[in-house]
């Protein structure tokens, strides 16, 4: 049950992902708007090239090698390694971790594919850099672990 929770959760993540990205670059030009409420907007903006927050701004191939590192860890795990950290053999770990998967899957696509010249981004909530929806998913995978890895924490300390 474990890997079906982990490659159900990682394929609708990069299928919703990519889906809403070829929605954007299909339907709005660069700069253009199709939502706005408020402060939240989903808006086409020039392809990012870097990461998170706009570290590593033009730094693909970098950025390339270290999604395909993660990928790999984390099929490395999902496949063999889970047995040796139990800690994460739960639905939240495997969800999670489906998470990080598909997150980090979907933006390698961009990455990898030259007609794009970087990540497609469109989630804009005004304070915030603008995301989409492989960004959404690693950051709350990432949450989700961390708070995994607090609760154990706490609970051998008892």
């Amino acid at each position: 049950m474990r890997i079906i929770i982990f490659f159900l959760t990682a394929a609708i993540i990069v299928a919703a992902d990519q889906l809403s990205k070829i929605w954007i670059r299909t339907n709005l030009a660069i700069g253009e708007s199709f939502f706005e409420l408020g402060f939240f907007q989903i808006i086409r903006i020039t392809p990012n090239t870097g990461a998170a927050f706009g570290l590593f701004r033009g730094q693909t191939f970098i950025l390339i090698i270290v999604s395909l590192i993660v990928v790999a860890l984390l099929l490395t795990y999902a496949l063999y390694l889970y047995r040796y950290f139990p800690f994460l053999n739960n639905s939240r770990g495997w969800v999670a971790l489906g998470l990080i998967f598909g997150g980090t899957t979907g933006n390698l696509i961009d990455r990898l594919n030259p007609a794009l010249s970087g990540v497609t981004d469109f989630i804009n909530i005004g304070f915030w850099p603008t995301f989409n929806i492989a960004d959404s998913a690693t950051t709350i995978g990432t949450i989700i672990f961390a708070y995994s890895l607090l609760r154990l924490a706490l609970a051998e300390r008892q």
